[in-house]
């Protein structure tokens, strides 16, 4: 296998990761039927993470009803530890409509009126991390945002970002931008997306990518979808295509959050990167793996076959 495999023989010690944001159902609907998945953002990412190796945290937001039991079980199945949030809306619910072509998303009250408690157990799975990532956190509530900022403010704490604003879910823009903006400046890495840009700015994912860096931003992930992704730090920026894998692309929806996933993985065991040939092999490592999630239905986190793996490995 080349110098740089996506699967070593022998793993590493894990590393105490703790994810901060939202944990949900997704149901889709399309001309099939209705099927309905465990999800959320970063949940997808806590779970990914897990299946790289790592220990991980997830702090959510759930109701007391079926569906949380439904999440409870899912992150016990992955080893997921969780520290819950309580929601007296019960749990939240996101449905995606893809019945009539252009698919529709509608999220239910408890998703629009989300909440993160920053109390006795939140503080501890903060303080015990060795990072701590933050994804699709309510950035446009000013209370929650500041809880979140004094939760992290802990001297040598290595915070990643990924902003994963949702329409339907958004109750200022506005607030959730400058927070957003402000939250990129104390994170190693921001994360932000093309439909990113153009809800939160109406303009174009180079334009976000700016606008964060001037903010002060570590490092910024920009991903375009079927365009791929770019690495943005200091002076440099490296691009990665899509890789192709065999078989059809069944489902995108976990791309993103895959990619968060390994790109995580990769700053957890050997630090920020500090080169382009680094950064490099990161972002493709990072591409295989998404590859290889888009084509199951779903978000889980799919590792590319040993083969394929090989095949899609950077040169050494």
């Amino acid at each position: 296998m080349p110098q740089h495999q996506l699967l070593p023989q022998h793993a590493p010690p894990s590393r105490r990761i703790t994810v901060i944001g939202d944990a949900l159902i997704d149901e889709l609907r399309d001309p099939d039927g209705s099927r309905e998945f465990v999800g959320g953002a970063a949940l997808n990412v806590a779970v990914g993470l897990a299946r790289l190796g790592e220990q991980v945290t997830l702090v959510a937001m759930l109701g007391d009803d079926e569906p949380a039991g439904r999440i409870r079980s899912y992150l016990r199945d992955y080893g997921v530890r969780l520290v819950e949030s309580p929601s007296p809306l019960g749990t939240a619910r996101a449905v995606s409509d893809r019945r009539d072509g252009e698919p529709r998303y509608e999220f239910n009250e408890a998703a629009r009126r989300r909440g993160i408690r920053f109390d006795e157990a939140t503080r501890a799975a903060i303080d015990e991390a060795d990072l701590v990532v933050v994804s699709c956190f309510p950035f446009d509530d000013a209370g929650q945002y500041a809880g979140l900022v004094a939760a992290i403010d802990r001297p040598g704490l290595r915070v990643i970002v990924d902003g994963n604003p949702r329409a339907g879910m958004l109750a200022d823009t506005a607030v959730f931008l400058a927070n957003f903006e402000d939250f990129a400046s104390r994170a190693l890495l921001a994360k932000v997306g093309d439909e990113d840009a153009a809800l939160l700015l109406g303009d174009s994912l180079d334009a976000f990518v700016e606008r964060l860096r001037s903010a002060g931003a570590g490092a910024v992930l920009a991903t375009a979808g079927r365009n791929g992704a770019t690495l943005h730090f200091g002076d440099r920026t490296v691009e990665a295509r899509i890789v192709p894998l065999p078989g059809p692309v069944v489902d995108t929806m976990g791309a993103g959050d895959a990619t968060l996933a390994a790109i995580v993985r990769r700053i957890a065991a050997d630090g920020l990167p500090t080169t382009g040939k680094a950064w490099a092999h990161a972002l493709h490592e990072a591409m295989v793996i998404a590859a290889a999630t888009v084509r199951h239905e779903g978000a889980l986190l799919r590792m590319p076959h040993a083969e394929a793996a090989t095949e899609a490995a950077l040169p050494s």
